[in-house]
């Protein structure tokens, strides 16, 4: 029956780790339902652009309050949680405080005094994005498009954080209590807990303060499980994919939009004055059509992009500097990679119920995205720009707008006459080429 601690823990951690792991298998699958795409080119630019982005958080701070906050919660978070490898060692060998034999008395002080203050700093962090969201009134945060669920999650994400660092505080708060009451080697430097909650603890007797040291201890274990899992269902799937994301961002000049192979090469072919436009392709060569041109839905986005749209830490910084958003237009480019995000998630549980897709008579092009939304776009690139890990929904909207006007010649009048100008008279504006110079004549 002494044991009894050690394999509840033991199963609780293999079953943690396990569904955490079967989540990301289920969106790794979702996200090799697209195409692929070659973005393992200029590697060491790849590796110190994820470096800076993602680990350096250098785009948040571009907005200095929240930027700070944000690097706060999380690297406070990331480096408290290095705490878990110790509380894994001592539920599955029953003993307390491992590191403090690792590390060393004077080390171990230190390790334990860094992780109560980055703690602090994570509780302040909470509290004020909390404040900020639900009643500080910042007009990217109280959008019609984060009512209901996102902004549900968004305040169970700050409240779990919450809870878990008061359990943190708790838990040191007991042990330091004990331990200068000799009842626990004196391991580990306290400086939050002890100040502000070994007073409160301090008139408990011995059992009470075991009781909930432990408490405490199995509460903070449960509760990292638990956001572990839950990140699968949530925006904060951004801590995990934001480094994959950045190191598979678009390195090309903002603007610089992507040719289509097929096109490019009937292109060629026509300008070649000694081209036989008849002859049968060469030995080797592959001679098959594209089965689509541009996007209607996630399997003809590529991979890079669905991976985006798991990404998304639904912010809004794209949304509130989008020209025609501001203007009042349709367009949200947040709510396009949390479209695209909700109809990939829609085939995956299409997939899992099936064991393959079955067509559901659901497309993302007017299911989820429509094509005001599309139009609306200038393609400015201001969304990309601000992007805090540089996700890229302007590629997913130039992708539908092609399929609308290379499969459907579903363009608005407006482009159809601009390009019906542009192939009878080489100018976009409907004149005559002999009449071109009339202007100067005046």
């Amino acid at each position: 029956m002494q044991y009894i601690d050690n394999i509840i823990f033991l199963i609780l951690l293999v079953a943690g780790f396990g569904l955490f792991a079967k989540s990301l298998q289920k969106i790794y699958r979702n996200i090799r339902l697209g195409h692929e795409i070659n973005r393992n080119d200029r590697k060491s630019e790849r590796w110190t652009t994820m470096a800076r982005v993602a680990m350096g958080q250098s785009k948040m701070v571009k907005r200095p309050v929240a930027g700070i906050l944000h690097l706060f919660v999380y690297v406070g978070f990331i480096i408290i949680n290095i705490e878990l490898i110790e509380i894994v060692v001592d539920g599955l060998f029953g003993t307390h405080r491992f590191l403090a034999s690792v590390f060393g008395h004077g080390f171990y002080n230190f390790f334990t005094a860094t992780l109560e203050i980055l703690a602090l700093l994570v509780v302040i962090g909470v509290v004020v994005f909390f404040i900020r969201r639900n009643f500080y009134g910042v007009k990217r945060l109280t959008m019609k498009e984060l009512f209901g669920w996102p902004k549900q999650d968004a305040n169970w994400i700050l409240i779990i954080e919450f809870a878990l660092m008061m359990a943190f505080f708790k838990m040191n708060g007991a042990d330091w209590v004990l331990q200068q009451r000799g009842l626990l080697p004196e391991h580990g430097s306290f400086p939050i807990s002890s100040t502000f909650l070994a007073p409160v603890l301090g008139g408990f007797s011995d059992g009470f303060l075991f009781f909930t040291e432990k408490a405490a201890w199995w509460f903070h274990f449960v509760g990292i499980l638990f956001f572990m899992n839950y990140l699968y269902y949530s925006k904060h799937l951004h801590i995990i994919l934001a480094f994959p994301s950045t190191w598979f961002a678009n390195l090309d000049k903002k603007g610089k939009f992507n040719n289509l192979e097929s096109v490019t090469k009937e292109i060629k072919l026509m300008m070649d004055p000694n081209a036989d436009p008849y002859a049968a392709p060469a030995e080797g060569e592959a001679d098959v059509a594209p089965s689509k041109f541009g996007a209607e839905d996630i399997f003809d986005l590529n991979q890079v992009q669905l991976l985006n749209a798991y990404s998304c830490t639904e912010c809004g910084r794209c949304t509130s500097v989008c020209p025609a958003n501001i203007t009042g237009k349709k367009l949200s480019p947040r709510l396009i990679l949390m479209k695209t995000r909700d109809r990939l998630e829609e085939v995956g549980k299409n997939i899992d119920k099936n064991g393959k897709f079955v067509d559901d008579g659901k497309k993302l092009l007017n299911d989820y995205i429509t094509k005001e939304e599309l139009w609306a776009c200038t393609t400015c690139n201001a969304c990309t720009d601000a992007c805090p890990v540089l996700l890229d929904p302007l590629s997913i909207i130039f992708e539908m707008r092609r399929f609308l006007v290379m499969e459907q010649s579903a363009a608005p009048q407006e482009l159809n006459l601009m390009m019906t100008n542009v192939e009878n008279n080489a100018a976009p504006w409907q004149y005559n080429q002999a009449d071109r110079l009339n202007w100067a004549n005046d």
